[in-house]
């Protein structure tokens, strides 16, 4: 651009403040050309600028959400840049939908908590209801970049900064403010091919400490009062849980097993309680899931079962005693296989520990199975079925009926075969997380916040090291002379 020619400009815009464009003053100085109110309010705005000395803006003006710019601009966006794009249903109704503040009729909390949920709805009501309706209001800062002297044209005008704020509150400037990056480039198309820079900066006035403060009060309030509102939405009619009581809910899902030699699986599972666990009466504690035939993934045959099972169980703590810790509940499993002439092979055995933390488990269990020596045996389960089993399946870990004091499995032979997919979800319910919550105390498992025990293995090894310790402390404490003790003891 020639060095006469080239100007610069500023301009402060507050919200929703109105700068007149050099077509706009044209356009609303004669008062034949305007047909609404809003038009005879520019009207009326222009004359009282010219009478003033004019407008200070001529490049940098505004559309505010009530002009006609502003409609036109969201019902003529394009979601694609396909020359031949044709609106989805959803695109046309969220191009005609002025998402403006609507008077809202107060509702009663009755009428208002018996539709928190529409078990029925109709088709039009889903057409309706599909369409995000939260209000927003829209301001569009504009650039017009005509040729110097020749102010005024349409195909000059560019949008340089979009700031929308909806209902919530939420503030969106697009493009974001300039900052370090500095300035954004527009090309014109043409022969010079002029190119603008231009900055948005924020120049907003700093909240005092004071209304900064005022405004925090408020918002808390607000907040409270919204909490009281959900409350009395939810109620609370909840069953809880005894003191000194943990309620676990399990919704499990059996995935998937792979990597088994025969085709057409199934897997039968059930749920062991230690001492102090319960369940209620109706809950069915075992389950087996549908005949599933295998499709091979990779290098695996797969069998996709995606069985769902439910789980409730209450754990009592009792008195904390240092030979019998709280044990927590293992679901034992077997996958078998089943051919044409109905006859079934126990594929493996496996075992899973409950998991001790809430929330979403995806555990891969690996299984074996007892074999036999020779060729005998595989022929005889290849031809006619069946194969070596556990009389115990509680055998794959401690059987329950186990009293001594060493579990020996010397010549048990056994083979690895494939392994299952469990999905667990688990909840679980005591009061114990309310009082943890209050002292906001951060526990690692739920035994921890119950009496400080956990589950974990290593845990359980140091436990039982350290009670040994304290045993043989004890013995050879009492096996020394009294003399001796008490000369040690003065001693010290």
């Amino acid at each position: 651009r020639p060095p006469q020619e080239e100007e610069e400009e500023a301009a402060e815009v507050g919200w929703q403040e109105k700068l007149f464009s050099q077509f706009e003053v044209d356009l609303y100085r004669n008062e034949s050309a305007c047909q609404t109110p809003l038009d005879r309010q520019y009207h009326e705005e222009i004359l009282k600028l010219e009478k003033a000395g004019g407008r200070k803006n001529y490049r940098i003006f505004t559309y505010t959400d009530h002009d006609r710019f502003t409609n036109l601009e969201e019902h003529y966006q394009k979601v694609t840049d396909s020359d031949h794009e044709v609106p989805s249903y959803l695109a046309e109704r969220m191009a005609n939908v002025r998402r403006r503040r609507q008077d809202r009729r107060p509702i009663e909390a009755s009428s208002l908590k018996s539709k928190i949920i529409t078990w029925e709805p109709t088709e039009e009501f889903i057409k309706n209801n599909h369409v995000i309706n939260t209000p927003v209001q829209t301001m569009y800062i504009m650039g017009d970049l005509g040729p110097y002297g020749k102010l005024g044209h349409r195909e000059y005008e560019h949008v340089l900064c979009t700031i929308k704020v909806d209902g919530n509150g939420v503030i969106t400037v697009k493009p974001d403010f300039t900052g370090t990056k500095g300035a954004y480039r527009i090309e014109l198309d043409g022969e010079k091919r002029e190119v603008w820079k231009y900055t948005i900066e924020n120049v907003s006035v700093q909240v005092q400490p004071e209304e900064e403060e005022r405004e925090q009060c408020v918002f808390r309030d607000l907040y409270s009062r919204h909490k009281e509102y959900l409350s009395g939405l939810v109620g609370s009619e909840f069953e809880m849980t005894l003191p000194g009581t943990l309620r676990l809910f399990v919704n499990g899902e059996i995935v998937s097993a792979q990597g088994y030699e025969y085709d057409n699986l199934y897997v039968h599972f059930f749920l062991e309680l230690p001492n102090q666990w319960s369940s209620p009466a109706f809950q069915q504690l075992s389950g087996v899931t549908q005949t599933c035939a295998t499709k091979t993934v990779g290098w695996d045959n797969v069998a996709y079962f995606c069985y769902p099972f439910t789980l409730e169980m209450f754990f009592t703590q009792g008195d904390e005693s240092e030979d019998n810790l709280p044990q927590w509940p293992v679901l034992y499993f077997e996958v078998l296989s089943l051919d044409f002439w109905q006859r079934y092979r126990v594929e493996g055995y496996g075992s899973l520990v409950l998991p001790a933390s809430p929330g979403l488990h995806v555990l891969t269990i690996p299984t074996w199975r007892p074999v036999e020596l020779g060729t005998v045996a595989e022929l005889r389960r290849f031809f006619i079925g069946g194969s070596p089993e556990l009389e115990d399946i509680t055998y794959v870990r401690i059987p329950s009926t186990f009293k001594g004091k060493r579990l020996s499995r010397f010549g048990f032979r056994t083979e690895t075969t494939g392994s299952v997919t469990f999905r667990l979800y688990c909840l679980q319910q005591s009061k114990a997380f309310l009082e943890t919550s209050a002292l906001r105390q951060r526990m690692q498992s739920v035994l921890d916040r119950l009496g400080g025990f956990s589950q974990q293995s290593s845990v359980y090894s140091v436990l039982e090291a350290f009670q040994r310790a304290r045993r043989r402390m004890q013995e050879a404490r009492e096996s020394l002379p009294q003399d001796l003790i008490s000369t040690s003891a003065s001693t010290v």
